[in-house]
C-alpha cells in the first residue's frame, strides 16, 4: 500500500465538525468557509481512498472506516498541539483568573489546569467555580478574565462566544423508588437557589403541561442537589454532564415529565483582545469543551 500523508488541518476540521455535530459549526468555528469545509471532506476521504461518510436521513453518519479515522485523528490532533505547545510553552508568563460553572468543576477544570500548567509553569491561574450569576458578574466587573457559564440565550456580558448547546434532562436517582410517579400530589422539585436558569426552565415547563408541582428540596450547591435527588426527595433539572453515579437522567415519556430545550454554553471573556497567556487558556479550555458532546 502506498504512503499517505494526512493533512492536519483536514484533520481538524473533521474533528472540529465530528465534536460540534455539525460541519457547518465547523466552519464557523476554525474561520472557513462551508465549500472550503466540504472540499476538506473530500480530500480526506479521497486520501482515506475508502468512504468515512454515510447518509443517515438528511443528515451525514461516518462509515466503520471513519470511525477508526476519526480516533486517530484526535489522537494525531493531540500530539500535534501538544508539541506546538512544548515549543512556545516556557515563553509565557503571567497571571489568568478563570471562572466554571459547578458542572464542570470537578471533571473539566481538572483536565484544563493539568494541561495548562504542564505546558505554561510560569503562568499562574486562580480557578474560581460557582455559580452563573456570579461569573457573570465577576466578568463585567474585570475580576476574572474568562468564565464558561450556561446561558439561555439573554443578554450577557458584552464579548462572549457562544460554543455550543447541550439538552437539558429531568434527573431522578439512581436505585431508590420513585414514589411520586404513583402519587396525585404535586411533583417534589429539588432546586438551587434563585436565580437559576435551570430552575425557572423547569417550572417553565412544568407549568405549560399544567403539572402541579411543589420545592421539597432547595440547595446553594451542586453537592446537595445531588444528595437530595439521590436519596429520592424528588426530581431535579440538569445537563447530562458531569452526572454522579448516584443519579440518572429520567425518560420525560415514560416518567410523565414534560420535554426541556436544551441550554447554551458560552464562554466569556473580559476584554476584546486577550493577553497571551489568557488566549492560550481560552484555547486549551475550547478544545476540552470540544469533547462534551461525545461525553453526553
Amino acid at each position: 500500500m502506498r504512503k499517505v500523508t494526512l493533512d492536519l488541518d483536514v484533520l481538524r476540521t473533521f474533528s472540529t465538525g465530528m465534536d460540534l455535530g455539525s460541519f457547518a459549526k465547523a466552519a464557523e468555528r476554525l474561520g472557513r468557509s462551508t465549500s472550503a469545509v466540504s472540499a476538506q471532506l473530500k480530500k480526506l476521504e479521497q486520501q482515506a481512498e475508502t468512504p468515512i461518510f454515510t447518509k443517515s436521513g438528511r443528515g451525514l453518519a461516518l462509515t466503520e472506516a471513519g470511525e477508526t479515522m476519526l480516533g486517530y485523528a484526535r489522537r494525531m490532533l493531540d500530539l500535534n498541539d501538544e508539541a506546538v505547545t512544548a515549543i512556545h510553552g516556557s515563553e509565557l508568563e503571567g497571571w489568568v483568573r478563570l471562572g466554571l460553572q459547578e458542572d464542570f468543576g470537578e471533571s473539566l477544570l481538572t483536565e484544563v489546569l493539568g494541561q495548562f500548567a504542564r505546558a505554561h509553569p510560569k503562568v499562574r491561574i486562580e480557578a474560581r467555580v460557582t455559580r452563573n450569576a456570579d461569573l457573570l458578574d465577576r466578568v463585567t466587573s474585570g475580576r476574572l478574565d474568562l468564565a464558561l457559564a450556561w446561558s439561555n440565550g439573554a443578554a450577557t456580558t458584552p464579548f462572549h462566544e457562544h460554543i455550543l448547546d447541550v439538552p437539558m434532562c429531568w434527573i431522578g436517582p439512581a436505585k431508590a423508588s420513585q414514589e411520586w410517579q404513583n402519587s396525585t400530589d404535586p411533583l417534589p422539585l429539588i432546586s438551587l437557589e434563585a436565580p437559576c436558569l435551570l430552575r425557572t426552565a423547569a417550572i417553565n415547563a412544568l407549568d405549560r403541561a399544567g403539572i402541579a408541582w411543589r420545592l421539597s428540596f432547595i440547595s446553594p450547591s451542586l453537592t446537595g442537589l445531588w444528595a437530595a435527588t439521590a436519596a429520592g426527595l424528588g426530581v431535579t433539572i440538569r445537563t447530562p454532564f458531569g452526572l454522579p453515579a448516584t443519579v440518572q437522567p429520567l425518560a420525560p415519556a415514560q416518567d410523565g415529565l414534560p420535554s426541556l430545550p436544551s441550554l447554551g454554553l458560552v464562554l466569556h471573556r473580559a476584554e476584546a483582545q486577550l493577553e497571551p497567556a489568557t488566549a492560550r487558556l481560552a484555547e486549551i479550555l475550547l478544545q476540552s469543551v470540544g469533547s462534551i458532546p461525545r461525553l453526553i
